[in-house]
Formats: structure tokens, sequence, C-alpha cells
């Protein structure tokens, strides 16, 4: 997957660098994701996010389901490193479910809704599998966003096996249980969305919003070099997705009128002048 998506978008210039890596000592304990997250955070790397893919050739579940459509989105709902100031104005403003890796999940949902439909990608409301892990998780401690694309029907008669045959099962990790054609559609859903996100202006640092016992939602945000414009999302607070949204062009303030503020949750996304959007910025600050 790494080096198709390499091959198809060396093609293209973008704004942003795109780093295709292969991490090593997963098993033993996450060696080379903590190593890369480390180096990240000593050369001030501005990650907009990592996207793990680990598992993305298995169409045969172990419960029977059989699917070259259905693959997962894990994220975890908030930062491990966010402080307790923080975790305080969650509980009185929301954003349980809004960190940055949740937010990269959505983009990664929308996007693929948006340009192939006929997949279904599936938001894990879960860092990983549960009680495992993956080589995105070091990054999430280190502060940066991150999620796994994988596989959504496992076989675990396929992993962490020795070849061999008992019972009549064929247990081992070897090619002949690796469908191509599902691979490719992973390999698609990845290059279609680095190369959205590459093509992205910033996401604005700062977004403020107000509002509180007024009949109108409140949204100020910090202005972002190389954004022509800016789109106001918001959702219903059960919703997993952000389902509205409103283009308000070039300004940095805007008042939704008839939008009452306790009932839906909002963010901020840039848009730049070939209409790719960035991730979308939940509130980070109150005004009233």
């Amino acid at each position: 997957m790494i080096l198709e998506a390499a091959r198809v978008l060396s093609k293209y210039q973008f704004e942003n660098s795109i780093i295709y890596v292969g991490l090593s000592g997963e098993e033993q304990g996450l060696y080379g994701g903590k190593g890369l997250a480390q180096h990240a955070k000593e050369e001030e790397w501005e990650i907009i996010g990592i996207m793990n893919n680990d598992m993305i050739g298995n169409i045969t579940g172990v419960d029977g389901v059989i699917s070259n459509r259905d693959f997962r989105i894990f994220s975890e709902p908030a930062p491990p490193t966010e402080t307790k100031k923080e975790r305080k104005t969650r509980r009185f403003y929301g954003g349980e479910v809004d960190g940055i890796s949740r937010q990269l999940a959505r983009y990664v949902h929308k996007n693929v809704k948006t340009y192939m439909p006929e997949m279904n990608p599936m938001m894990i409301y879960r860092l990983d599998r549960f009680g495992r892990g993956g080589h995105h998780r070091p990054f999430n401690d280190a502060g940066f966003a991150g999620i796994r694309i994988m596989e959504a029907h496992e076989n675990y008669t396929q992993q962490h096996q020795d070849i061999r045959t008992e019972n009549g099962i064929n247990y081992g990790d070897v090619l002949a249980h690796v469908n191509f054609d599902y691979a490719k559609k992973l390999t698609a859903v990845n290059a279609i969305n680095l190369a959205s996100i590459a093509w992205a202006p910033p996401a604005p640092k700062e977004v403020k919003i107000g509002g509180i016992v007024e009949p109108a939602a409140k949204l100020k945000w910090s202005k972002v070099e190389g954004a022509v414009g800016y789109k106001i999302y918001w959702r219903n607070t059960t919703s997993p997705t952000w389902d509205h949204s409103r283009y308000v062009g070039d300004i940095t303030e805007y008042t939704l009128d008839g939008i009452v503020i306790d009932n839906f949750f909002f963010g901020i996304a840039s848009v730049g002048a070939n209409g790719h959007e960035s991730l979308v910025v939940f509130p980070n600050g109150i005004f009233r």
C-alpha cells in the first residue's frame, strides 16, 4: 500500500509533505513508532495526522462474514496529553469525542463517502482493537493526531501464528490470505486522504465559541495563511459525523442565527483555493 500510494502521488505537487514510513518492532513494543514520534518531537515537526495502516488485506472474518467493502477507522476521543484544565473545560462545554484524532477519523470518513461511496468506513470509538495497540499510539502519546485504518473482518488464525495445519484449519500469515482487490481499495482510501490533506491549507489554530443563553451560536477563529475562506460545521451532540456545514467566505467571525449553542457541537475548517479543506477544529476557547 505504501509503495503504491507513493508511486501514484509522486506525480503531483503538494503544499504539505507526505512521508511514507515502514515501522518495525511493533510486536516487540511499538519501537518503530516510539522512535519516530520522539524524533518528530525533537525536530519540531508540524504533523497534521498519522494514518497507520495495519492489516488491510483480509476480507474473510473469523465470524464468517465476508466483505470487500467494510473497513475500520480506530481513533481515540481525546489526546492523552490534555491538561487538567482542558479536562475540566470539557465537562462544562463538551468535546469528549472531539479530540484531534477523532477529527482525523471524521475527515477520512467524509472523503471516503464523497469519493468512494461504494465503501463502508466504520468509525470505531476506541484507540485500537480491544486491549491491543498499533504504531499510531506512540504519536497519540506525543500529542499528534493519529488513527488506525484496517480491515473490518479479521481472521485470528492468520495473525501471530506459526504456519501449520490443525484440524483442517490453515494457520499463518501467508500470501494466499491477501485479497489484493481489497488492498487496492484501501490503498485508494489512503491516497485520496493523503492528497486532500496535503493540498489543504493549515487548520485554524484558535477557534472560539459564544452564544450562551442566546438564540444563536457565535464563532471566531484565527486567520490562516493560504486559506480563501472557511467552513463552519455543526452536528447533533449524538452524531458521529459533521452533518451540517456552511461556507462563510474569507472572514474570521460568524453568527449562526437560529441555531442554539446548547443543542449542537461546532467546528471550523479552512478552505483553500483548490477547494480542499483542512481538518475540522473543535472550539478551544470561549467568548461572551
